[in-house]
């Protein structure tokens, strides 16, 4: 995953111990997509203690060339088609990322959900000049 994470360049890259923490301690909230025994994809995400009927997706990354294979909508789908208890997601996603706004966006069509909009982290909050992550809900989920 951080390999994957790495060389696409859009993403944060955390460190690489983050992402064996969350493969291993939240390898119930997490996929990883194959193809030829590859890794070409992987969604990062848990159940915030304080809402344990959603689910926070972290980060999700996909390699170039199965872009616009629909990798992330399927990742996405199986987590929770097979995570009991969910009735929200979430995310927070930089108001530049199309690609991911239109895949929630399009999983929230999916599951005739309203998606909605707060100010989920603001640029002021973060040390190093990172953009604002505003924080999208996707509720009910059916």
């Amino acid at each position: 995953m951080w390999t994957l994470a790495r060389a696409g360049g859009e993403l944060d890259l955390n460190s690489s111990y983050a992402y064996l923490m969350m493969a291993r301690d939240f390898a119930s909230t997490c996929r990883v997509a194959f193809a030829d025994d590859q890794v070409v994809g992987y969604t990062l995400g848990y159940r915030p203690p304080e809402r344990p009927s959603h689910l926070f997706v972290w980060q999700v990354a996909v390699r170039d060339d199965q872009r616009g294979r629909g990798v992330a909508r399927r990742m996405i789908g199986h987590l929770l088609n097979t995570t009991d208890g969910v009735d929200a997601l979430e995310a927070t996603v930089e108001e530049t990322n199309a690609a991911s706004r239109a895949l929630f966006a399009s999983i929230a069509r999916q599951h005739d959900a309203k998606m909605t909009w707060s100010e989920g982290i603001p640029s002021d909050h973060f040390p190093d000049g990172h953009a604002s992550e505003p924080m999208l809900r996707i509720a009910p989920l059916r």
